[in-house]
């Protein structure tokens, strides 16, 4: 569990898996020789062999009157392709709980995307049905992005849409937001499309201080070393490239905390500019 304070607005981090190797599905360019060469990725975001060290995480973003939890990881009970994550059991919740978010106190569910791994704990098994996990809750849902999910699939990885995201629809604690949603004074969205078509990432400022929560623009810190390789999960994989390169010229050598969605602890530092013009993350 790691918090950060941005100005009046705290952010917690509560991890559901956090493993080393078995990436490279999702980043396919990032190979043990490729990361090597990387070499502040260690110890903290890869092997010294050059295995990545990835989370799954949700963040809590508490400004005092709101709490908001940006993506809720890939949840438990939930048949999935990918034989990691299938049937989880996982104490997520517990945890949640101990880090001082009951999931009733919950009044926003923020999804950056639908992706399988950001969908999880919306819903959770009861009686064998799929339950809003966090009923006093709204649901924020990019309007571009459940329009995309409506028209493709995800059954590679399982019936995520049935079982995660259209429940919290048809229980009417949907709403379609678009990709510029302001959702308080302190926490807001700006567009970045390219891993989907209606991916958002999150920006948190309070008493001068500023913050960026990634979603999947970036998968991992070897990205940022390398903006050119691509998530094989990416719909857009030009776009989702022009995304990171926007990103990264944007908020290298400022004060603004870059927060990853994946990446490990401590997931989140600044970003700088190498001698030579090439980015790295301080942490």
């Amino acid at each position: 569990m790691n918090t950060w304070q941005i100005g009046q607005v705290k952010i917690t981090r509560v991890v559901e898996v956090e493993a080393t190797g078995g990436t490279r599905f999702i980043l396919p360019q990032a190979t043990p020789e490729a990361v090597q060469p990387i070499d502040w990725l260690v110890p903290h975001f890869a092997s010294a062999e050059g295995k990545l060290i990835m989370s799954i995480h949700a963040l809590i973003i508490d400004t005092g009157t709101r709490r908001i939890i940006v993506d809720t990881c890939l949840g438990n009970d939930k048949k999935r392709e990918i034989p990691a994550w299938n049937m989880l059991q996982t104490t997520f919740l517990a945890d949640l709980e101990a880090a001082g978010y009951p999931r009733d106190s919950i009044d926003t569910v923020l999804c950056t995307h639908l992706h399988v791994d950001h969908v999880g704990w919306n819903t959770m098994l009861v009686d064998g049905e799929w339950v809003p996990t966090f009923p006093n809750a709204r649901y924020l849902i990019g309007e571009k992005e459940w329009a995309y999910w409506n028209s493709a699939s995800q059954e590679e990885y399982g019936d995520v849409i049935g079982d995660s995201v259209a429940p919290i629809v048809n229980a009417g604690l949907a709403d379609f937001v678009a990709t510029d949603h302001r959702i308080c004074e302190e926490v807001s969205l700006f567009p970045s499309p390219g891993h989907t078509p209606g991916h958002v990432c999150v920006q948190i400022r309070s008493n001068g201080a500023e913050a960026v929560i990634t979603g999947d623009s970036m998968h991992h810190p070897c990205q940022i070393a390398r903006p050119d390789w691509s998530s094989s999960a990416d719909s857009d994989a030009v776009a989702a490239r022009n995304t990171r390169e926007a990103f990264l010229k944007k908020y290298s050598d400022s004060d603004t905390l870059i927060i990853g969605t994946h990446f490990a602890t401590p997931t989140a530092g600044h970003l700088c500019t190498r001698e030579g013009g090439d980015y790295w993350l301080k942490t």
